[in-house]
């Protein structure tokens, strides 16, 4: 019986079932190249107060290492604004970006704006 639970904790281990960089473990941090890094750095700067912006680079510096480039991580561009990944966005923003959606506007593009260029 100890054996089939040994190997089961090693496959759910292999498998990266426990805490990984969305869950906020740090032994495995999502690989990102050093571009991707800078950029989800550099977007902490839009969240709308000083403890956010730094929350926001706490969890990149958690969750994220440089390494090789990932295909898979959310990135776009709107307005001259590249952010990738999750934002999180202010009460005030999330109601920017309802407005902009209803609107017309595609819900990617507006919460890059709202979450970028909203005062």
């Amino acid at each position: 019986m100890k054996r089939i639970v040994v190997v089961g904790l090693g496959v759910v281990a292999a498998l990266g079932l426990f805490a990984g960089p969305a869950r906020g473990g740090t032994g495995n941090r999502h690989e990102v190249s050093e571009q991707q890094y800078q950029i989800l750095m550099g977007q902490c700067r839009y969240a709308d107060t000083p403890s956010a912006r730094a929350e926001c680079r706490s969890q990149v510096r958690e969750n994220y290492r440089i390494g090789r480039f990932d295909p898979t991580l959310d990135c776009r561009t709107y307005s001259g604004v590249t952010v990738c990944g999750e934002l999180t966005l202010s009460p005030a923003e999330r109601a920017c970006v309802k407005d902009s959606v209803s609107k017309g506007l595609t819900f990617r593009r507006s919460e890059v704006e709202c979450y970028a260029l909203f005062d």
